[in-house]
């Protein structure tokens, strides 16, 4: 039987290891029927977008950091839905950001932050429909905490609060998986598999203004 977290694994790699594409703090979101310029322009990017290469942007990125201190993100067209990466950034999951950036259409967004706290985020015309932290899914903040349950369980993501003789059966499991299941449930909803293969189309970049 196939591994269905097979395709996300990559998205779980140790620093350092090869396929380490995106490092240890990232955030990628997804934003139904908008085009990158105006997945940018809700990012408040006050300039046009370049186009460049995602090892491109990776370069800004690193360029940046004890300099302009700029966040950047790059954009890509998958289907219907544009695919905004963040390198070393998770604009996309703050509350405060999301009011915007979900306005009039769907954001499905899922960070990592291997010094803080992971995140998986569904909003909609402008507001959080669902959040929770992929490690503990049975706890859940937003306007309608329960829409997605169904399709949590099928990615191996109990929406239900465990017992304590049931977490520490599924602890281990659940905090090594997370990251995989929580981007297994993002394609669910969006239909999106965000393989590395989607990194390599060229994509459209800007700084983000603070």
């Amino acid at each position: 039987m196939a591994d269905p977290l097979a395709p996300f694994r990559w998205l779980e790699a140790f620093p350092g290891d090869h396929d380490d594409l995106l490092g240890e703090i990232f955030c990628v979101s997804f934003f139904r029927r908008l085009e990158p310029a105006e997945v940018l322009r809700r990012f408040g990017v006050g300039r046009p977008g370049r186009e460049m290469t995602f090892h491109e942007l990776a370069g800004e990125v690193w360029e940046a950091i004890g300099m302009t201190d700029d966040d950047y993100v790059g954009v890509v067209q998958a289907g219907e839905w544009g695919v905004a990466v963040e390198l070393r950034g998770f604009q996309a999951v703050l509350a405060d950001r999301l009011t915007g950036l979900s306005r009039g259409c769907e954001v499905v967004a899922v960070a990592r932050h291997d010094h803080a706290e992971d995140s998986f985020v569904y909003a909609a015309d402008g507001e959080v429909v669902t959040s929770f932290t992929p490690h503990s899914p049975g706890t859940r903040w937003g306007r309608d905490p329960d829409r997605i349950n169904e399709l949590m369980r099928e990615a191996g993501l109990p929406p239900e609060k465990l017992d304590e003789e049931a977490w520490e059966a599924t602890w281990d499991d659940l905090y090594t998986n997370r990251i995989s299941r929580a981007f297994l449930l993002a394609a669910k909803i969006t239909g999106v598999v965000f393989t590395s293969s989607v990194l390599d189309e060229r994509l459209l970049v800007g700084a983000i203004s603070q």
